[in-house]
């Protein structure tokens, strides 16, 4: 912590300070890890102790992860960012997010085949079969909410109660309300600009304010980064991942050859992706180590804007979407790589083009309803083996490796989030491209 805080003193680049605390929390976590086991009362004090630090930063993000949604996207409009293309925007955001799920779904396909990865020899123990006890409960709830009651829940019913957090589709609700509000001050600019101008100096004063907070807590990354880290190698448990070891490298095959389309998407819009690498590194080093795309977020928009050259607007708008559609790694790759490992035991040639197609397809459309029932890989995968009447007790059985797969899915997201970002600014003309060559990184 102290070698971090001199680092700062001395004005090391913000990337160079997130990679060591990444490093000391590595090498911190495995001596733990080797000199007292995962289960001794050290090492869970210790941890205690460290949490304070990860968990409290990743709560501190959270904290302004409404706020900053909120503001920026009535800010966008008051800044008239968005008034022409906000329906070109929109478009282009769900689309590519969409898109780029059902393309991670067929990687996911692709790998497990490629490992030949066969769900029926899993072992279940105790964890496992507690595990699979609350799926159980909560399969008949997935199973009941079709598609487009799913998508109406997106909704904001009570938009105070969407800006604490209160529901899994909290922040796309927000968005939306957000949304409306923008839209009734461009009808007030017309008619009452007086009025309009005045609101939209209240809204530019609380985005500078909110934006200030957001930067003071991304200052905390390092150390954050190094206590969250050292948590997960201290605490893995490493004779699992190693029986397990087949599913996690074929997981991050599939993870890594998402990200390379992502990169490739780059090039082809004619950008470098060797900046988008480097600027969007330490952002997706943060989602790695932390499994949080909300915690993330304002990271996430900070790399857009500062780093990537992406306008406000579009930058929530993608950010804040991607958080619960089109999740490439937790709602694209995890359940087609599970639904391929559990067909055979149905009686389904997992090799057979209509299946296939069948499979992509529903992923690429459950991605858009997971924020309904919660969110999150588990959920994803239910929700499509459900509904391609699959048994869902794999998904409990995967337990023991689910952190540190995670930790990839959460990176892959995040890096979806930031690539639709940056196509849908660079196809709406809105990406500044001068800050997007610039090969140094904003600080925090």
């Amino acid at each position: 912590m102290a070698g971090l805080f001199f680092m700062q003193k001395k004005h090391v680049s913000f990337s160079k300070r997130v990679f060591t605390g990444l490093g000391l929390g590595i090498v911190f976590g495995f001596i733990i890890h080797l000199v007292y086991g995962t289960a001794s009362d050290v090492t869970t004090d210790t941890i205690d102790w460290f949490n304070i630090i990860g968990n409290g930063y990743v709560k501190l993000l959270q904290m302004v992860v409404m706020p900053l949604v909120f503001i920026s996207i009535i800010g966008a409009f008051t800044k008239l960012k968005l008034t022409k293309n906000i329906g070109k925007i929109s478009f282009l955001v769900i689309a590519l997010l969409l898109g780029t799920t059902a393309v991670s779904a067929a990687l996911g396909i692709g790998s497990a085949l490629g490992f030949n990865l066969d769900g029926i020899h899993l072992s279940e123990g105790d964890a496992e079969k507690a595990r699979n006890e609350l799926l159980q409960e909560k399969v008949v709830g997935v199973q009941d909410m079709t598609i487009p009651q799913q998508i109406v829940e997106l909704l904001p019913s009570n938009p105070f109660q969407d800006l604490t957090g209160a529901r899994p589709t909290s922040t796309i609700a927000v968005v939306i309300f957000a949304a409306f509000i923008g839209v009734a001050y461009l009808g007030v600019r017309r008619k009452q600009p007086e009025q309009a101008e005045f609101f939209a100096k209240i809204i530019d004063t609380l985005y500078t304010i909110i934006m200030r907070v957001v930067t003071l807590i991304l200052r905390l990354t390092p150390y954050g980064i190094l206590a969250i880290i050292t948590r997960v190698t201290a605490t893995s448990d490493y004779d699992a991942i190693v029986k397990l070891g087949k599913f996690v490298i074929a997981s991050y095959v599939a993870l890594i050859a998402m990200f390379i389309v992502h990169l490739l998407l780059i090039t082809i819009a004619g950008l470098n992706p060797v900046n988008y690498m480097k600027k969007a590194l330490p952002t997706l080093t943060f989602a790695f180590s932390s499994r949080s795309s909300a915690g993330t977020l304002p990271l996430n928009i900070k790399t857009q804007t500062k780093d990537l050259g992406v306008s406000e607007g579009i930058a929530n708008f993608a950010g804040s979407f991607g958080l619960s559609i089109g999740q490439n790694g937790c709602a694209g790759i995890y359940p087609a790589m599970l639904a391929i490992m559990v067909a055979p035991s149905a009686g389904i040639d997992v090799t057979s083009f209509s299946f296939i197609i069948t499979l992509i397809l529903v992923v690429a459309i459950s991605s858009f309803g997971v924020a309904g029932v919660g969110g999150g890989a588990t959920f994803a995968a239910l929700i499509v083996l459900s509904v391609l009447n699959l048994p869902v007790a794999i998904v409990g059985l995967l337990i023991s490796v689910e952190p540190l797969i995670d930790m990839g899915r959460t990176a892959l997201n995040v890096s979806g989030a930031m690539t639709t970002g940056v196509l849908t600014a660079k196809i709406t003309g809105e990406l500044d491209q001068e800050t997007y060559q610039q090969s140094n990184i904003a600080e925090a």
